[in-house]
């Protein structure tokens, strides 16, 4: 019942998830997708401090993200935990 509450209400009367509390909500994205060669150094940081690390990980993980960094990891340091892991991911 509360998840099709959640879907019938508009997104500002939400209820706050990962997302929201995560510190990259307060920075921006332009750390945390960088021009390619671009360094990751300051995004890693800001995921470092956040509480939200763990669940942006493996939302990353599980969506396949290719792109960005997320949970700390850069797209390079994903697919080699994927490949670690044992499932490599699509294509």
């Amino acid at each position: 019942m509360t998840a099709m509450l959640i879907d019938f209400i508009g997104p500002a009367e939400r209820p706050p998830g990962w997302r929201d509390r995560a510190l990259c909500a307060q920075v921006g994205p332009e750390f945390f997708f960088p021009a390619a060669g671009g360094s990751t150094r300051e995004a890693k940081r800001v995921c470092g401090a956040c509480p939200e690390r763990a669940e942006c990980l493996a939302y990353a993980l599980e969506h396949d993200e290719r792109f960005g960094v997320w949970g700390g990891l850069s797209e390079g340091e994903r697919r080699r935990l994927r490949k670690e892991r044992g499932n490599g991911g699509t294509g």
